[in-house]
């Protein structure tokens, strides 16, 4: 009992309440999305949106003190265990799922399922702390950055196949987790390079891009070889690769479905189909900016309840806080965010073990990656590519693999007295 006091009062409840208000503030606006002043339904109705959320609250609740009460190595001697049952589910997702807008996603019983593609990531978040615990793992050498990305790219290239594009998009966010551990800066100024060229070859990138993408390359070939002969080879085999890529570009953004062509598109040029494609990011920006400084007033967003922005409960639930509560509503749960994120630094920081650090850190990278890419979606930053906003968009797999991702820290987190014992 001794012990189970000591765990309780270590654990951070600052991170603690900072999920309770987003999920609360994410439900009442779940609620004010689906809101309909002719019917005027309950917000506990269990036959709209809203009360729906409210079960999967509830079992929330039920999966953190499950969590709270296990002991904090059970998710670590069992993390690749965890890591080959989501692997496995991911495979039998396309031939037993169901199919949802040309998606095969989730798979269960009845009105019963899951989106294994959720829950894989905090099994790989597992599976990549486990695999990088020991102090010989070092990512500045190639073997072991082969072993970490190939524990990466497994469940990755599955959930690409469903074909979920935004959900696999999630997992380059663990390169922060990498760079936190020692992997070498240059993968990071070639992939801002490769994003660069790939705009430009899109012929959507505006100058910025152009400079972005000379600067990676000349960081690059400073990186490469320190030698003159070094680097005009690296400048050949670049030069040339760049070419490769400019004419293949075409071909390889053929091969994606329609509708995931024209949201590149739209976001360069978002008047190109403005009745169509272009028709959610434009209304999700109307939305938020006639909310002005302070919004309409709670339930009372026009574009919310005339229906303008499909999907506003899921991944464009940002565009009804901005709309009824304005900008200082929009203030407040972005800086929930980051204060989360922050709060989480630290506690990943504090860390006596590795194995909790890193899983620290791949928490920050998933919730950062989220945030970051479902508000730029939202106000047309970034294409439209099915990201919720964690713990505030509707969707049961969302709330309980996020909730499942932040507690299993927050567990170890809380046992890290414990953990120093048996360093001991």
């Amino acid at each position: 009992m001794r012990e189970a006091d000591i765990q309780i009062n270590r654990v951070d409840w600052i991170a603690v309440s900072i999920y309770f208000a987003l999920v609360i503030i994410g439900w009442f606006n779940i609620y004010a999305a689906v809101y309909d002043s002719q019917v005027e339904k309950s917000i506990f109705d269990l036959s709209i949106n809203s009360g729906i959320q409210l079960v999967w609250i509830g079992t929330a609740l039920v999966l953190i003190t499950i969590i709270m009460v296990a002991d904090s190595r059970f998710f670590e001697n069992l993390s690749l265990v965890i890591y080959l049952v989501f692997l496995v589910l991911l495979v039998l997702t396309p031939f037993v799922g169901k199919e949802v807008n040309g998606q095969i996603l989730s798979i269960g019983f009845g009105n019963f399922r899951i989106q294994p593609g959720e829950f894989a990531k905090f099994a790989t978040a597992l599976a990549l702390a486990k695999v990088m615990e020991r102090p010989t793992f070092d990512l500045s050498k190639k073997n072991y950055q082969l072993i970490a990305f190939g524990v990466l790219l497994l469940p990755m290239v599955l959930i690409i196949l469903q074909p979920d594009t935004g959900t696999a998009m999630v997992y380059f966010a663990f390169f922060l987790m990498f760079y936190r551990e020692g992997l070498p800066s240059y993968y990071f100024i070639f992939g801002f390079g490769f994003v660069a060229v790939t705009l430009l070859a899109l012929g959507v990138a505006n100058n910025l891009f152009l400079v972005a993408g000379i600067v990676g390359i000349v960081l690059i070939l400073i990186f490469l070889g320190k030698r003159t002969w070094q680097r005009i080879v690296a400048f050949s085999l670049i030069g040339l690769g760049v070419i490769v890529y400019i004419y293949s570009i075409d071909f390889v953004v053929s091969k994606l479905p329609p509708h995931q062509q024209n949201r590149i598109m739209v976001l360069f040029n978002p008047n190109l189909d403005p009745l169509g494609v272009g028709w959610n990011v434009t209304q999700s920006k109307i939305a938020i900016g006639s909310g002005g400084l302070f919004g309409k007033g709670y339930l009372e967003g026009t574009q919310t309840k005339f229906d303008f922005v499909p999907e506003q409960h899921t991944d464009f639930i940002f565009c009804t806080l901005g709309e009824e509560f304005g900008w200082m509503g929009s203030l407040v749960v972005i800086s929930l965010f980051v204060g989360l994120l922050y709060r989480l630094v630290i506690m990943a920081e504090r860390q006596k073990t590795r194995f909790t650090r890193i899983y620290g850190y791949c928490v920050v990278s998933i919730l950062l990656f989220h945030f970051m890419i479902n508000i730029a979606m939202t106000i047309g930053l970034f294409p439209v590519v099915g990201i919720p906003l964690p713990f505030f968009s509707y969707g049961g797999s969302s709330l309980w693999s996020f909730t499942v991702l932040l507690f299993i820290f927050i567990k170890m987190d809380s046992s890290r007295a414990t953990q120093l014992g048996r360093l001991g």
